[in-house]
C-alpha cells in the first residue's frame, strides 16, 4: 500500500461527520462575501451600465449625466484602467469593451454612495451604438462558419476498416442545451485598499490565485500587491472558476481610484444575463456495430457553443472528447471538436466540465440504436463495456484501469434494485395502462479525475501548531458547500493523530498559500488533501523525535493516536499538548508548508494523446419513471445508485454529493430550458429565462420518491490521499438513467422495437412529442422534428440512398 493512501490506527477520515459549517448554515450565522459589507465603513456600490443589444459597436459613451445624479461618486470606463483592459486568460475579454458582444454586456460601471444611486447613475449614462449582425444560436454560428479557439481531433484505430467490418451502421445528429448554474449566492466581491496601497479583495471565487492574477494585470501591479480571500461560496458549480475575476477587478479598480471600499454584487437577473452557462453542444455522428451489437467504429463531430469569448471552452471541449467513450470500448474512432462563437454570454465551466456533454452523446446514440439492433438497452450497454485484463485503452490512448469496478457497481445496482423482478412488474403495469407507462433504465459512468492541463494538478497548504496544542490549517481549496474543508480537517487530524476538535481551518487566502489551482475538476480533496498530509507529516516527524527522547524510544517506534504519544510495547504516555509545549521549548519549528503534485500524468494537446487522468471514478444508476400519455408529465418513482468514491474520507459528505449531483444532472437533462430571443426584433439575443419564474429548477417535487445511494465498499484507491477518490462531478452523469428511462417510457406507447428521439432537456413537452412519434412508429411529425433530438437515426442503406 502506498504511503499516500495508507491509513493509520483510529483515523478521523472515514468517519461520517456533518459539514463543518452546517450549524452556521442553518442558523444564518455563516458569512458570505456580501455579508461583509455591513461590517465595512464607507462602502461604495458598483452597478453595471448594460447595453441591451446582441452585437453593436459603441460610437459614443457619455458619463456626464450620471455624475449629476445625487450619490454618484464616479463612473469607471476603459480610460481608468492603469494596466491591461482585459478580464480573461486568453486576452479576448475586454473589461470595458468597445464592441457589445451579447445582450446585457456591461460597458461601464457606476460607483454610488448607495446601490440605488449607482443604479440611477447607470441608467443616466448615454451610449450610442452602431448595431451589427448577430449570431444568437449554435445553428446560426455553424451556418456562418463562426468558430474560435482550438480544433482538436481525437483518433484511434482504423476508422474506415471499422465501418467496413460493421454489420450495422447508423447516422444521426443531436443538439442539446446548456444549463444555468443558479448558485444561491450571485457573483460578489468587496475590495479595500490599505495605507500602503495594498489591495485586499473578498471574493466569491473558486480560483483565488487567478482572481489575484487578473486583478494585478488590470491594476498594472505585481501580484504581491493583491491579496484575495474567499470565506465560502453559496454554491459555485464551476460558474465561479473563471468568471469572478473581472468582477473582482471592477471592485479593485474602483477602490484604487477612490480610496474607499467598493462592493460588487450582481442581482439575480444581472447574474443570469451576464454570466456564462454550461456549454450547449451539437453532435453529428456515424456509428458501426458488429452482428452482436458491439461497437466497431465511431465518427463524430462535436460543436460546443462557446459564446462571445473563449473563457474555458477549449478545455471543456477537450474533456468532452475525452469522455465520449464513457464506459464503452471503441476500437476505431475519429472525433473532431469545434467551438462556435456566438453573441451570447461566454459559456464556462460547469460541474462535469464537458464530460457530461461527451458522455451524453454516446448514451443518446446507444439509447436510439438499441431498438434498431433488436437489443434491450441494458444488454447493449453491457456488451460494450470496457473489460478488465484486456489492456483496452481509451480513444486518446490511456489504459483503462479498474474496469472490474464498472462491472461491480453495475451488478450491485441490478441486485439492490431488483431489476429483473421490477421489469416484469413494469411490463404488466404497461399492458394494463394504455395511457400511463413506466420504464426502468440503467446507465453507468467512467469519469477521469485530474485537470487536463497537467500543470494545474498541484496543491499547497500551510499548517500551524500553536503552543497550546491547537492546530490551524490553510490550504488552496475553496469551500462552496461541497464539504472540502470538512474533509481537510479530517485529513489533518488523521495525519497528526489528534482529535478533530484540535483542528481549525482558516479562510482561503492567496497570501497564505500561493499559486494554487482552481477548486475544480473534482480534484479539491486529492490536491489539497495531499498537501495538508505532506505538511502534517513534516510536523509529525519533528514531534516524533521530541516524543522519542521523552519516552526513551526510537522515533520510528513512536505513534501518536487520539492525541497521545506512545512507544510500541511501552506503557509511558505523553499527551499531545505536553508534547507540543516541550517541542516549543526545544525550539522545534511548529509550522510547515505542504505541497502535492499528482504523479504519472502526461498530455499532448497537439496529438490529443496521453494519460491525463490519475484514475477513473465509476458508478451506476437505475431509475424508474412513470409518464402520462396525455401531457408528457412524469415523475421519478425510484432511483438506486452505487458509486465509487474509493475509501471515503467523509461518507456523509460523499453521499450528499452523490445525491446533489444526481438531482442537478436530472435538472439539466429534463427541466432546465435556456431560451433566448432569436427573432429579428429589438430584443434579439435577450435571455428569456432570466428568473426562477421562467427557468425551471429541480425542487423537492422532482426528487425521487425512493432514493437509495450506496458507496462502493472495499474500493481503496492506491496512490490517492488515504485511499479516497474524487466525488464532486462524476455522480452528475448518473442522471443519464433518468433520460433513458423517459425515452423507454415514451417508446412503450408505440409498437415494439420503435426507436425514439428525445430532446434534451426532456421537458414534459419534449416527452409528449416523443410519445406522439412513438405512436407513429418513430417518425417525427412535420413541424415538431426540431422539438426532438435533431435528426433521426438512419441506417447505412438509408444514408446511401439519401433517405
Amino acid at each position: 500500500m502506498s504511503h499516500l493512501s495508507e491509513r493509520p490506527e483510529k483515523p478521523v477520515v472515514g468517519v461520517p461527520l456533518p459539514h463543518e459549517s452546517a450549524v452556521q448554515h442553518v442558523t444564518g450565522a455563516a458569512l458570505y462575501t456580501d455579508d461583509l459589507v455591513y461590517r465595512t465603513k464607507d462602502v461604495l456600490h458598483a452597478y453595471p451600465v448594460q447595453v441591451m443589444k446582441a452585437h453593436a459597436r459603441i460610437t459614443a459613451l457619455r458619463t456626464e449625466p450620471a455624475l449629476k445624479v445625487p450619490g454618484v461618486v464616479r463612473v469607471l470606463t476603459k480610460e481608468d484602467v492603469p494596466g491591461v483592459n482585459d478580464a480573461g486568460m486568453k486576452h479576448d475579454e475586454p473589461l470595458f469593451p468597445d464592441e457589445v458582444m451579447f445582450h446585457g454586456h456591461a460597458v461601464a460601471w457606476v460607483l454610488g454612495e448607495t446601490l440605488e444611486a449607482a443604479r440611477l447613475g447607470a441608467a443616466a449614462v448615454e451610449v450610442e451604438l452602431e448595431e451589427l449582425p448577430s449570431l444568437v444560436t449554435l445553428e446560426e454560428a455553424m451556418a456562418a462558419g463562426s468558430y474560435h479557439g482550438a480544433r482538436p481531433v481525437m483518433e484511434t484505430g482504423d476508422i474506415e476498416a471499422g465501418f467496413a467490418e460493421s454489420a450495422h451502421v447508423f447516422t444521426g445528429e443531436f443538439q442539446f442545451s446548456g444549463q444555468e448554474h443558479f448558485y444561491l449566492e450571485t457573483h460578489a466581491s468587496l475590495a479595500q485598499i490599505d495605507e500602503n496601497g495594498q489591495v485586499f479583495i473578498q471574493s466569491s471565487t473558486q480560483h483565488p490565485s487567478e482572481t489575484q492574477e487578473i486583478v494585478a494585470h488590470v491594476l498594472g501591479v505585481p501580484s504581491h500587491e493583491v491579496t484575495v480571500q474567499c470565506l465560502r461560496m453559496g454554491g459555485g458549480f464551476g460558474g465561479k472558476e473563471m468568471q469572478p475575476h473581472g468582477f473582482a477587478a471592477i471592485a479593485a479598480l474602483g477602490a484604487k481610484l477612490t480610496g474607499r471600499p467598493v462592493r460588487f454584487r450582481l442581482n439575480r437577473t444581472q447574474d443570469l444575463t451576464m454570466s456564462g452557462k454550461r456549454h450547449g453542444f451539437h453532435a453529428k455522428w456515424r456509428i458501426g456495430f458488429d452482428a452482436e451489437g458491439r461497437i466497431q467504429a465511431l465518427d463524430a463531430t462535436l460543436v460546443a457553443d462557446g459564446g462571445w469569448s473563449l473563457d474555458l471552452s477549449e478545455p471543456v471541449l477537450a474533456r468532452a472528447l475525452c469522455h465520449i467513450d464513457n464506459t464503452y470500448w471503441i476500437p476505431n474512432a475519429r472525433v473532431a471538436g469545434l467551438i462556435a462563437k456566438t453573441n451570447t454570454v461566454s459559456n464556462t465551466a460547469f460541474r462535469g466540465f464537458g464530460g457530461p456533454q461527451g458522455m451524453l452523446v454516446i448514451e443518446d446514440i446507444l439509447g436510439r440504436c438499441a431498438p434498431k439492433l433488436g437489443l434491450d438497452p441494458t444488454e447493449l450497454r453491457e456488451r460494450n463495456f470496457y473489460r478488465p485484463g484486456q489492456g483496452q485503452t481509451t480513444p486518446y490512448g490511456q489504459l483503462v484501469t479498474q474496469a472490474e469496478r464498472l462491472t461491480t457497481v453495475w451488478e450491485q445496482v441490478k441486485d439492490r434494485a431488483g431489476l429483473a423482478d421490477r421489469k416484469r412488474e413494469i411490463a404488466a403495469f404497461n399492458a394494463a395502462h394504455p395511457h400511463t407507462k413506466r420504464a426502468l433504465a440503467l446507465t453507468g459512468i467512467k469519469f477521469g479525475i485530474s485537470f487536463n492541463l497537467t500543470a494545474f494538478n498541484q496543491g499547497g497548504a500551510l499548517v500551524l501548531i500553536y503552543k497550546d496544542g491547537s492546530v490551524l490549517i490553510n490550504h488552496g481549496g475553496t469551500e462552496m458547500g461541497q464539504g472540502l474543508h470538512t474533509k481537510m480537517m479530517q485529513v489533518a487530524a488523521t495525519t497528526l493523530g489528534i482529535p478533530l476538535h484540535k483542528v481549525r481551518l482558516a479562510p482561503t487566502r492567496t497570501d497564505k498559500v500561493p499559486n494554487t489551482s482552481a477548486t475544480a475538476a473534482s480534484s479539491g480533496a486529492d490536491l489539497n488533501g495531499g498537501a495538508i498530509k505532506n505538511a502534517c507529516e513534516q510536523l509529525r516527524e519533528r514531534l516524533l523525535r521530541v516524543a522519542a527522547t521523552q519516552l526513551g524510544a526510537n522515533p520510528s517506534d513512536v505513534r501518536i493516536v487520539d492525541g497521545v504519544a506512545r512507544a510500541l510495547g511501552g506503557e509511558k504516555e505523553l499527551a499531545w499538548d505536553d508534547l507540543v509545549r516541550t517541542a516549543y521549548f526545544q525550539r522545534v519549528q511548529l509550522s510547515a508548508a505542504g505541497f502535492y503534485r499528482t504523479e504519472g500524468l502526461h498530455w499532448d494537446a497537439e496529438s490529443f494523446r496521453g494519460s491525463p487522468f490519475k484514475y477513473f471514478a465509476y458508478g451506476a444508476a437505475a431509475t424508474e419513471v412513470e409518464v402520462d400519455g396525455f401531457t408528457g408529465a412524469y415523475r421519478i418513482r425510484r432511483v438506486d445508485i452505487v458509486h465509487d468514491v474509493g475509501d471515503s474520507l467523509s461518507p456523509m459528505i460523499d453521499i450528499g454529493q452523490v445525491e446533489g449531483a444526481f438531482v442537478q444532472g436530472a435538472g439539466w437533462l429534463t427541466l432546465e430550458d435556456l431560451r433566448w430571443d432569436t427573432g429579428d426584433g429589438p430584443n434579439r439575443g435577450r435571455l428569456l429565462t432570466q428568473a426562477a419564474s421562467t427557468y425551471k429548477l429541480p425542487s423537492f417535487s422532482e426528487m425521487p420518491e425512493e432514493f437509495n445511494v450506496t458507496l462502493l465498499e472495499n474500493a481503496h484507491e492506491e496512490g490517492a490521499v488515504y485511499g479516497s477518490k474524487a466525488v464532486g462531478e462524476p455522480p452528475l452523469m448518473l442522471a443519464f438513467s433518468v433520460r433513458e428511462a423517459l425515452r423507454q417510457a415514451a417508446a412503450a406507447f408505440g409498437p415494439a422495437g420503435v426507436s425514439v428521439e428525445l430532446a434534451s432537456p426532456a421537458t414534459p413537452e419534449a416527452v409528449y412529442w416523443a410519445i406522439q412519434a412513438a405512436r407513429r412508429g418513430g417518425a417525427p411529425e412535420n413541424g415538431h422534428a426540431a422539438e426532438g433530438a435533431g435528426g433521426r437515426v438512419r441506417t447505412d442503406a438509408e444514408a446511401l440512398s439519401g433517405a
